[in-house]
């Protein structure tokens, strides 16, 4: 008797996908900016103008991110997650395991970059700012 490996799910590359666009949208121009490079950051959006629409939603990008991070989480995590007992298929299932384990982190990474990018940079040099006393 033949048993098929479960359907696979693609949580974790709609996680990775949409927390790189979030990094596009958000954290690549003021990387570019940072760097002195603002003329590039200029070129870049008018020569891909789909970056201005990603950053005017920017805040439904990041919270639908965070749920497909979540989801991904979840469904990675969960309990009574196991692996079939055939040698064959439960080798399959580690070596997914481990593949879905390095989606989950790079995305997760992707996204902390570009909310920190997005949403925390500008309060934490104002803080900064409070606190050396310039």
């Amino acid at each position: 008797m033949t048993v098929l490996p479960p359907p696979a799910r693609p949580w974790g590359w709609f996680a990775l996908f949409a927390s790189t666009t979030t990094l596009l949208c958000c954290a690549l121009p003021i990387l570019l900016v940072f760097l002195g490079l603002g003329a590039v950051s200029a070129t870049l959006f008018a020569s891909l103008p789909f970056l201005v629409t990603l950053s005017h939603y920017k805040l439904y990008l990041f919270i639908g991110s965070g749920v497909l991070l979540a989801a991904a989480s979840w469904a990675r995590f969960r309990p009574g997650r196991q692996c079939p007992a055939d040698p064959e298929l439960a080798a399959r299932c580690a070596a997914a395991d481990r593949w879905n384990l390095r989606v989950l982190i790079v995305s997760a990474a992707i996204w902390t970059i570009g909310f920190t990018a997005a949403y925390l940079s500008l309060p934490m040099f104002d803080l900064y700012k409070s606190l050396v006393g310039q």
